[in-house]
């Protein structure tokens, strides 16, 4: 089901196969700080072409635990990048040298074309403002390991769902499960057209609402990003709305007692840092959980029979 498989966008993978991902990744918890030699002589390639530390870090911490080694880079300088050459060309060598390549690049297809370039499996690592598969994962794992289950949960989304593209994954990943979503954000920051139209067709659940205060009294998760200053035209308007989408401690006196708060990091001022000593604070945990899941993943595509 796994083996050899190429993740590149969430619309590849249907429930079973991420139950069979997550079962697998509850295994490798126990081995998320020791070593074991499943994958001894494999190596990954990682070619990150954007900033990132939790992906990154987890990847690499996955592929040593699971007794593998690591080549790659972090960034084009020092590369043949800054020669000219090609992303295609680069993916080829990278193939010639490893078994498996994560890639994270800020060009929207990025990691499709290296899959269809490499004759290795190709993990999209997040690519442009539309896919991170594995966050998704990890994100769908925190919450299967929170509750036990997905189905039947109230999930918000919160803050710039247009142009983050852990949001548009997750809500791809969601649809695998009966859950009803409350996506809340201002008018002109939700989802793309194309994502909205794939999900319904999917049978998920949505409500579009704008401010958190109405709806956090429903929700059993609430996932948050940030509202990027940048999407703004006029800084007056960004200032304005910014704090309707920050989640404070006066907001939660309205949540259920279990409610598990998300956030893919890094967070800037959206959740109030008096929260991280909480139960609903949940955030560090789904990062901590990315070394177990990214360790299943890795070792589902290169060595299950």
């Amino acid at each position: 089901m796994w083996r050899g498989r190429d993740v590149i966008t969430m619309r590849d993978f249907g429930r079973g196969e991420l139950e069979e991902l997550f079962e697998t990744a509850k295994y490798m918890e126990k081995y998320a700080k020791s070593r074991v030699d499943f994958l001894k002589g494999k190596i990954m390639a990682v070619a990150f072409f954007e900033p990132s530390t939790r992906t990154r870090l987890s990847f690499e911490t996955a592929m040593r635990r699971l007794g593998g080694d690591i080549i790659g880079f972090w960034g084009a300088e020092g590369t043949s990048v800054e020669k000219g050459e090609t992303l295609a060309d680069t993916i080829r060598m990278l193939d010639a040298y490893s078994n498996i390549i994560v890639i994270r690049h800020k060009l929207e297809g990025a990691a499709k074309l290296a899959a269809e370039v490499a004759e290795s499996p190709v993990i999209n690592g997040g690519d442009g403002a539309f896919n991170h598969p594995t966050q998704a994962m990890l994100d769908l794992y925190t919450i299967w390991r929170e509750f036990g289950h997905i189905d039947g949960l109230n999930i918000g989304l919160m803050g710039d769902l247009r142009y983050a593209r852990t949001i548009n994954s997750l809500l791809e990943a969601l649809a695998n499960f009966d859950v009803r979503t409350f996506l809340i954000s201002p008018e002109y920051l939700r989802p793309r057209a194309e994502t909205l139209d794939y999900v319904k067709s999917r049978g998920l659940k949505l409500s579009f609402h704008t401010n958190v205060e109405e709806v956090i009294h429903e929700l059993d998760v609430l996932y948050v990003v940030r509202v990027q200053r940048e999407r703004f035209l006029d800084p007056l308007e960004y200032e304005r709305v910014k704090g309707s989408y920050r989640v404070t401690l006066e907001i939660l006196k309205k949540a259920k007692k279990h409610l598990a708060i998300l956030h893919p990091l890094p967070r800037v001022d959206e959740i109030d840092h008096r929260l991280d000593n909480t139960p609903h604070a949940k955030y560090f945990k789904q990062a901590a959980l990315g070394v177990p899941l990214r360790m299943a993943l890795i070792y589902l595509i290169l060595s299950q029979p």
